[in-house]
């Protein structure tokens, strides 16, 4: 069985990965690593790309295999109350703690876009993430593996 823990501590890694999950995984790592997810959802013609979503209800995660990539993992949404980003938690933040966070740590460049009349999305493209903001508070991470801007080119971790 997997020894992931869903109470420990989690340290999210900009084109990295999260906790035990690295970018490039495949399937079959991110089983022994965590476990069957407990619902898989395929993409279907409207999306814009072929993927599998594998959803980890308990542990928060729901996890994206980019067909285009051999089914490796490749992005990573996450509403993880533990969830720690430069060593600090950061879900139910503010956009302006967030993006204060984020500039401390040289990434300055983010984009806004209102979603909803309560939901807004800061996105910094560069570092590939996207924060999800619900009436003011950080409610979910989604981000993924880096991509080279010139050639396009997947950058996995090393």
């Amino acid at each position: 069985p997997p020894t992931h823990m869903a109470d420990s501590t989690e340290h999210l890694h900009l084109g990295t990965g999260i906790g035990p999950l690295r970018f490039g995984m495949t399937m079959e790592q991110v089983r022994k690593a965590i476990g069957e997810p407990e619902e898989v959802e395929k993409s279907d013609e409207s999306d814009e790309f072929d993927h599998q979503a594998w959803n980890y209800l308990d542990l928060g995660y729901s996890l994206y295999f980019d067909e285009e990539d051999a089914n490796r993992l490749s992005c990573i949404e996450t509403d993880r109350p533990d969830l720690r980003l430069y060593g600090e938690a950061v879900i139910g933040k503010s956009p302006a703690e967030v993006k204060a966070l984020m500039a401390r740590h040289g990434h300055p460049e983010a984009e806004e876009e209102t979603l909803d009349a309560n939901e807004l999305q800061v996105s910094y493209d560069q570092e590939m993430i996207d924060f999800y903001f619900v009436d003011d508070e950080l409610a979910v991470i989604n981000f993924g593996v880096f991509i080279d801007e010139e050639t396009h080119d997947v950058k996995w971790p090393a």
